[in-house]
C-alpha cells in the first residue's frame, strides 16, 4: 500500500509513551511506499515511527526538514529519495532502519544531528557533501563504521573520544585523486561529462575498482538517488569514442 503524505501530524508525544493519529498501528503496518507531496516542507518528529513495512521514500524538493525520530525503526525501509531542498536531518530520524543500504545527501543539507542512522547495520554507501556538519554517533552500528579503522565493538560501537576521527574519516573515504570516479558516482548530480572523461582517461575497468572500503564507483552511481545516467549509457559512449564515433 502507497501513502500519499500531506504533511499531517500522524504521531502525538513521545516515541515510547506517544501514540499514532489519524491511522491506527494496523494500517501504518501496511504501508509498504511513501510518497511525500508536493508543498511538505517538514516531516514532523515520530511521523512514520516503526512503519515496520515501508520499503521506499520518496521526497518532493519541498521538504526542508526532517525532524527527530520520523523514520525510527522503518526496519524493511531500503530506498530513500531525499529532497533536493534539504537543509537538516533530526537525531534518530533513520535510528535502526536495519535494510537500508545507501543514502545520499544533497548539498542544501546543513547539519545531521545525533545518531541519525545509528543501528542501520546494512548501510554502506555514502553520498555526503564535505560541508555538512555531522553530530555525534551518526553511524554507530552500521556495516559503514565496521570497515573503519577506528576500534568498534561488535556492535558497530565505539568510544566517543574518536568520534572527530570518525567524522574525519568517513569524510575522507573518497579523498585522493585514485577516487575522483568514486567522488563523482557519489556525489550531488554526477556530470556526466566528468565521468566519462575519468573512464576515458583510465579505462572501463575503472567503473569496477573498489574504493578503502570496498565499494565501486558502478555501485556509487546505481544506488545513488540523484543520477539520471547510468553505467550502461557510459559504457556505450566508451565503446564509441573507441571506435572513433561521436555521440
Amino acid at each position: 500500500m502507497t501513502l500519499f503524505y500531506n504533511g499531517e501530524i500522524l504521531w502525538e508525544g513521545y516515541i515510547y509513551s506517544g501514540k499514532p493519529l489519524v491511522y491506527d498501528e494496523e494500517e501504518r503496518h501496511s504501508w509498504e511506499v511513501i510518497i511525500v507531496l508536493p508543498g511538505v516542507e517538514e516531516i514532523p518528529h515520530g511521523t512514520f515511527n516503526d512503519c515496520c513495512n515501508v520499503e521506499t521514500v520518496i521526497m518532493s524538493d519541498t521538504v526542508r526538514r526532517i525532524e527527530h525520530r520520523a523514520f525510527q525503526l522503518c526496519s524493511s525501509l531500503m530506498f530513500v529519495k531525499l529532497s533536493t531542498n534539504l537543509e537538516y536531518i533530526g537525531g534518530w530520524a533513520f535510528y535502526f532502519c536495519d535494510s537500508l543500504t545507501s543514502i545520499f545527501i544533497p548539498p542544501s543539507c546543513g547539519y545531521i544531528d545525533n545518531y541519525a542512522f545509528k543501528g542501520c547495520e546494512s548501510l554502506t554507501m555514502l553520498g555526503l557533501p564535505q560541508h555538512v556538519q555531522l553530530n555525534q554517533g551518526l553511524f554507530k552500528g552500521t556495516a559503514l563504521i565496521k570497515k573503519s579503522p577506528i576500534e568498534v565493538d561488535e556492535d558497530g560501537e565505539y568510544d566517543e573520544d574518536d568520534e572527530d576521527t570518525v567524522i574525519q574519516w568517513i569524510k575522507s573515504i573518497n579523498n585522493g585523486e585514485a577516487y575522483a570516479l568514486h567522488r563523482a558516482s557519489a556525489s550531488y548530480d554526477p556530470l556526466s561529462e566528468i565521468i566519462h572523461a575519468l573512464v576515458k582517461r583510465h579505462g572501463i575497468k575503472v567503473m569496477r575498482m573498489p574504493n578503502t572500503i570496498g565499494i565501486t564507483p558502478s555501485q556509487y552511481l546505481e544506488a545513488n538517488t540523484f543520477v539520471d545516467i547510468s553505467e550502461k549509457d557510459i559504457i556505450n559512449r566508451y565503446i564509441l569514442d573507441m571506435m572513433g564515433e561521436t555521440v
